[in-house]
């Protein structure tokens, strides 16, 4: 549906009365805002025949609509997660836009195997085992697991225990009952072995009652059956359990399980808290700095947090409590069907959840205080004025590429974001069009297909783009940049040498270079996200060479696939041996021609250098 700010009540009409999901988008196809509807012709409507009463974000939104796309759903819960995942996929600038996309790590108890074991995944399965966390940071996370193998003498290995083996050394230092062992997989064995998954079950959900009782009785049940080395045990691991629940941040076991969302806002910027409340204890904590957030009222952002943060794969606890007062219909229905249970997003209800719920807040104003750094801006200015740059660099890429003789050629391109990199944004590049060493056209097309990908809506365009290398770079850069019109700028940034001890940058449409003062905070920045680039494109360049290195030469003869190279290996016992042997040999084999036989010859032969 083309938009050309004149949409009047005849293209309002066609578009259904239907729930679904609406995408707005700016020049050249750039998705900049995505939105779900139960009337989409009520709000598309809404937007342009009565936008007097838009604030002023969304009026500047309209302002850049060149053409919208509507996709019909079934109802409202199709269409928030549809919007959920097209937000994901392109990062509208109009949108909030989280920058965690990574699966938080969870401690898994596999109690739906016959030995048990106890392992950090960050998926999450409907495999019958049980799930604990998400804990973040994962340093707390690690603190439990190791306690738990130094407390539990539960096995964490992944062997398949289907046929006895040799026990491992944690069996040796009392870390693990061994049921890889012949000798101990009797019932009695396997109960002894339950009781341990059952303790930790009880140590990982807060059951602190329950577990000491247990204990207590099974360390007096062992003291009676004078069975005094296993009951010593079991006593200094009662000791050990609770000197760690001492130190544990438990808020009230009666809270269970809930999520807390802090926010405070300031300006444009806002920073929100959440606590990951499970049993009563503080699990993990997670902040979110958001920023340029004119004209989004609190609302509409805690309603586009809830449905960004929840859309990844994690446990969902039973309620989620926020800090203002909305309509969470909706987001409530979509997280109890992904639960299977019945999920609650609101206020707080009693003094427990108004205390942590006031916690989440406080922690959200140091986070916020953390987070706005005005050096940060402080600094960009300065590289603004150094560079001459129209805008403010918020946002800067930095392009390298790596390769040996022309040899396993790559490209990195990695971005760096308001005091941060980014790395769920960065890019790998095999170079396709390049033969041979050129480091410019090599460069050339990772920046061009860099610019295509934005352009097809694979991500948010930076503000300013870092080459490595001097004018033959920033020139092969600018070339492939002209089709695309990106208001994006783009400078060179070359190393120090002999003859130059300062590092340089190029200008477009400069002959001379800049210095770059040494130890200055502009220069310090960029040196450091040009290096990154320089990281990780060798760290590429080194995996692929190892990868090359370890194949066989047989996989890259044109006509030897996987069933030849058996035959061949098989018949001769190795490569070398495959090289020795005559064109006849080699063609006489099942499966095998003399023009296939020629090739191996000719390839083995010039990969020795024969």
């Amino acid at each position: 549906m083309q938009y050309n700010h004149l949409m009047d009540k005849d293209v309002l009409a066609k578009i259904p009365p239907s729930p679904g999901v609406y995408i707005m988008k700016g020049t050249r196809e750039r998705v900049i805002y995505v939105g779900k509807a139960k009337n989409l012709r009520n709000r598309l409507r809404s937007y342009f025949q009565d936008s007097g009463a838009l604030d002023a974000r969304k009026s500047r939104m309209v302002r850049e609509v060149k053409d919208i796309d509507y996709i019909v759903t079934e109802g409202e819960l199709e269409a928030l997660v549809l919007e959920a995942n097209l937000i994901k996929r392109f990062k509208p600038r109009y949108n909030i836009i989280l920058r965690d996309d990574k699966n938080y790590p969870y401690l898994k108890l596999t109690i739906n195997e016959r030995w048990p074991r106890i392992e950090v995944v960050r998926r999450i399965e409907d495999d019958g085992s049980l799930y604990f966390g998400p804990y973040v940071p994962a340093g707390s996370m690690w603190e439990v697991l190791r306690f738990i193998r130094r407390s539990f003498p539960i096995r964490s290995c992944r062997y398949n225990l289907e046929r006895p083996f040799r026990p491992c050394v944690q069996f040796q230092m009392g870390r693990c009952l061994a049921p890889c062992a012949g000798d101990r997989r009797s019932e009695a064995d396997r109960e002894r072995y339950m009781e341990v998954v059952e303790d930790v079950r009880r140590f990982l959900q807060g059951e602190k009652r329950e577990l000491l009782r247990s204990l207590q009785q099974r360390m007096q049940a062992y003291s009676d059956e004078l069975r005094f080395e296993e009951a010593a045990m079991i006593r200094d691991r009662l000791r050990n359990i609770e000197k760690a629940w001492e130190s544990q941040r438990v808020i009230t076991p009666e809270l269970g399980n809930r999520d807390v969302m802090g926010l405070y806002r300031q300006g444009e910027d806002a920073s929100i808290f959440i606590l990951f409340v499970r049993n009563g204890m503080v699990v993990g904590q997670k902040d979110f700095f958001l920023k340029r957030l004119r004209g989004m009222d609190d609302e509409e952002l805690v309603a586009g947090f809830i449905e960004q943060f929840y859309s990844k794969e994690m446990l969902i606890p039973e309620k989620i409590i926020i800090p203002i007062e909305m309509d969470t219909t909706m987001q409530a229905r979509w997280l109890s069907s992904r639960k299977g249970d019945r999920v609650v997003i609101g206020r707080p209800e009693g003094r427990d959840e108004e205390d942590i719920l006031r916690m989440a807040i406080d922690n959200a104003l140091h986070s916020f205080e953390s987070h706005r750094d005005r050096k940060v801006d402080q600094v960009l200015a300065s590289v603004q004025g150094l560079l001459e740059l129209q805008v403010l660099p918020h946002r800067i890429g930095a392009v390298d590429v790596s390769n040996i003789s022309g040899s396993e050629a790559v490209g990195a391109l990695v971005v760096w974001e308001d005091g941060g990199f980014v790395k769920e944004e960065y890019k790998l590049f095999r170079i396709k069009t390049v033969e041979g060493i050129d480091d410019f056209a090599m460069i050339g097309e990772v920046v061009g297909r860099y610019l295509k990908n934005i352009m097809d809506g694979g991500g948010r365009p930076i503000d300013l783009l870092l080459i490595d290398g001097g004018k033959g770079q920033l020139d092969s850069a600018l070339r492939s940049m002209e089709p695309f019109k990106l208001p994006m700028e783009v400078v060179a940034i070359a190393k120090a040498r002999e003859g130059y001890p300062l590092d340089r940058i190029f200008l477009p449409g400069r002959k001379d270079p800049l210095p770059l003062a040494q130890g200055s905070a502009s220069t310090t920045l960029l040196q450091r996200i040009r290096d990154e680039a320089h990281r990780f494109a060798i760290g590429y360049h080194k995996r692929l060479r190892k990868k090359r290195v370890l194949e066989s030469p047989l996989e890259r003869i044109k006509g030897i696939g996987r069933q030849r190279r058996l035959i061949l290996l098989r018949y001769f016992g190795s490569i070398d041996a495959i090289r020795k042997a005559s064109v006849e040999e080699i063609a006489s084999l099942k499966g095998m021609n003399r023009r296939v036989a020629e090739a191996v010859k000719r390839a083995l032969n010039e990969g020795s250098g024969g």
